[in-house]
């Protein structure tokens, strides 16, 4: 690639979504908004070789894309000048005040109530998140074209029922704060897989939702979760492989981080002494394991308590793998093997195979690596992918 295929792909990697976010409120229109930025950068692409990188790359696609979508409405629509002109300007250098309103604005639109719970997740994974159509559908277990005609009714429904494109009032907020965490997390889980600027733009909306619902426990526990992810990033991957957890270097773990999420987690346990929240205590999980000085003194007994609570109020067949993984350490193999046989439902969901193909190697069966072989077939991100193939190498 070149240098200026460089740019633009750091350009989109890095700020497409907030130049889409602002585009958004500029057209009134996300199908409208994705158009304008997509034929944006491919004009860049065109451009940019021949007369250079432009000392504002995000103000040029800003102002790019505004123009192509005044384009399109003075073709498209009836009253063509008068729309057109009142289409406002884009600022080509924001403040980030203006970025994380807009921001704000489109979270909250992808995730209207008048949308099922289903559809402002994918919505927004892809719309917020900047996902392939095959991204999304991947992150949410379903085939792809299911998923590209929910994307469509979606959008549809936005456009039909005129969905505002705003932050929300102070009462309208509890109802759309399901669906809002829901994607927040899952753009920081498809990050936390390798796309890490996808990690850092979910950390980002998990913070900005955290101050704007500061008392809110869904919002205090996703936050606590996400950090106590992220603060393991840099020992993660090495040199491009992912790496367990029993196997990462945990000194170079972010501990400020760490303090961070455990707090939160104290704060958002306080406000919940009765019913428990599912981003809380997934987030007292995740303390269990970064206050561990290390992995064999892991306390296997209070995270498989957890996740019993996780259980009582979100009960669903991933759960009930992550915690067999936490009895086979404390219990063995075989009895953690037991549980994820008894898990036969997720037979397309690749770590539900390489959950499976680990504890048949630890109880010495060949069968381990016909095991690992579906879970690569079954799809994975490449680096993941790379690293069961290694893996099956070695349990032959």
């Amino acid at each position: 690639m070149t240098f200026a295929g460089d740019a633009v792909a750091r350009l989109v990697r890095d700020e497409g979504t907030r130049v889409l976010a602002t585009l958004v409120r500029v057209t009134g229109s996300v199908d409208r908004a994705e158009d304008a930025v997509q034929d944006a950068v491919v004009g860049a692409l065109e451009t940019w070789p021949r007369d250079g990188v432009p000392a504002n790359p995000r103000g040029w696609l800003l102002v790019a894309a505004r123009r192509r979508a005044v384009d399109v409405v003075r073709r498209e629509a009836k009253r063509l000048g008068k729309e057109a002109d009142a289409m406002p300007a884009v600022d080509p250098s924001p403040d980030p005040l203006s970025v994380r309103d807009d921001l704000l604005r489109l979270v909250f639109t992808c995730c209207h109530p008048a949308l099922s719970l289903d559809s402002q997740v994918a919505l927004a994974l892809r719309t917020l998140g900047g996902l392939s159509t095959a991204e999304v559908a991947r992150a949410l277990l379903l085939p792809e074209a299911t998923l590209a005609k929910r994307l469509t009714r979606a959008k549809q429904k936005i456009a039909q029922a005129r969905i505002p494109y705003r932050v929300p009032s102070s009462e309208e907020l509890p109802a759309r704060l399901t669906g809002v965490a829901s994607t927040v997390y899952l753009i920081f889980n498809e990050g936390y897989t390798g796309q890490l600027s996808l990690t850092a733009e979910g950390v980002r909306l998990a913070r900005l939702l955290a101050s704007l619902m500061p008392d809110e426990p869904t919002a205090l526990g996703l936050l606590a979760l996400v950090l106590l992810q992220d603060a393991r990033r840099a020992a993660r991957f090495s040199a491009g492989m992912p790496v367990l957890l029993a196997e990462q270097d945990r000194s170079v773990w972010d501990f400020e981080l760490i303090k961070e999420g455990v707090a939160l987690v104290g704060a958002g346990l306080r406000r919940t002494p009765s019913v428990p929240n599912v981003y809380v205590v997934q987030a007292a999980i995740a303390a269990c394991h970064d206050l561990a000085p290390s992995y064999s003194e892991t306390n296997w007994d209070a995270v498989i308590s957890w996740y019993d609570v996780l259980l009582s109020v979100h009960d669903t067949p991933v759960v009930r793998l992550n915690r067999a993984a936490a009895v086979a350490e404390r219990d063995g193999p075989a009895a953690g093997l037991a549980l994820v046989d008894a898990l036969a439902e997720l037979g397309d969901y690749p770590w539900w195979h390489a959950s499976r193909a680990e504890l048949l190697h630890r109880l010495g069966s060949p069968s381990a690596s016909d095991a690992l072989e579906r879970a690569v077939e079954t799809g994975l991100p490449d680096a993941h992918a790379a690293h069961l193939r290694a893996r099956i190498v070695q349990v032959q």
